[in-house]
């Protein structure tokens, strides 16, 4: 339905299917002068951090004012990657902090505000990103994965607290995926020894995630609820 808003902190490659988006980032100059942008836009760009509370509540309220619509879906893929893959003896405090304050206060603050905010009774949907990493335990990896244990614990609760609201709430829990987060800090070698250790023989690409939310966020996800998605092609199992 055209009156659906969904606030979003991932690209504007979802999906929208008649919906209208808010896409947040610290980018937002940048994501407004797309050329998809015209004079009746099916999304817009807000700045804004979300690790700040003040912020995602001026989101949600710009977000709801800008179309004049109750927000019926967040999607939360907002996330941070310290490309340097230190082991814990080697992670200092300040990315430990960093990591969490955008992958993990971040998704609380932004879930907190949607499941005061979002429409009862049938429709609502909260979806966060998680990683495949937090199933693969793989070394360099522990600040981030910590980071996205808590997303996914936190998803299964909230799922559990909405009772009786219609909201559902799921993570996706992508593996791979060819995007510019991906490929920092990694060399070739590492990246065909990521390639190689896939069945299906290739890196994900965003729409195989983005596709996977829009069904979560469609009447098909209905009675999907409390759920970890992973779509990873077999990387992580």
């Amino acid at each position: 339905m055209a009156s659906e808003t969904t606030t979003s902190s991932s690209s504007s490659s979802l999906p929208l299917n008649g919906r209208v988006a808010i896409v947040t980032d610290l980018l937002a100059t940048e994501l407004n002068s797309s050329p998809t942008q015209n004079s009746n836009p099916q999304a817009i760009a807000i700045k804004a951090d979300i690790s700040d509370p003040d912020q995602v509540k001026l989101l949600f309220n710009k977000a709801e004012q800008e179309f004049g619509s109750q927000i019926h879906i967040l999607v939360n893929s907002a996330g941070v990657l310290d490309s340097k893959f230190p082991n814990l003896a080697n992670t200092t405090v300040e990315d430990w902090d960093s990591t969490f304050n955008v992958n993990t206060k971040g998704a609380f603050l932004c879930c907190r505000e949607a499941a005061n905010r979002l429409k009862r009774g049938g429709g609502g949907r909260i979806i966060l990103i998680s990683s495949s990493v937090v199933g693969g335990l793989f070394p360099g990896y522990a600040g981030y994965a910590a980071s996205k244990a808590a997303v996914e614990t936190m998803t299964k609760i909230v799922a559990k607290e909405l009772k009786g609201s219609g909201i559902t709430a799921n993570c996706v829990a992508p593996g791979p995926i060819a995007t510019e987060m991906f490929f920092a800090g990694k060399t070739e070698e590492t990246i065909k020894r990521i390639v190689d250790a896939c069945p299906l023989g290739r890196l994900g690409e965003p729409k195989d995630v983005t596709q996977l939310v829009g069904l979560l966020a469609s009447d098909a996800g209905e009675w999907i609820n409390g759920q970890i998605v992973r779509v990873n092609g077999g990387f992580v199992v």
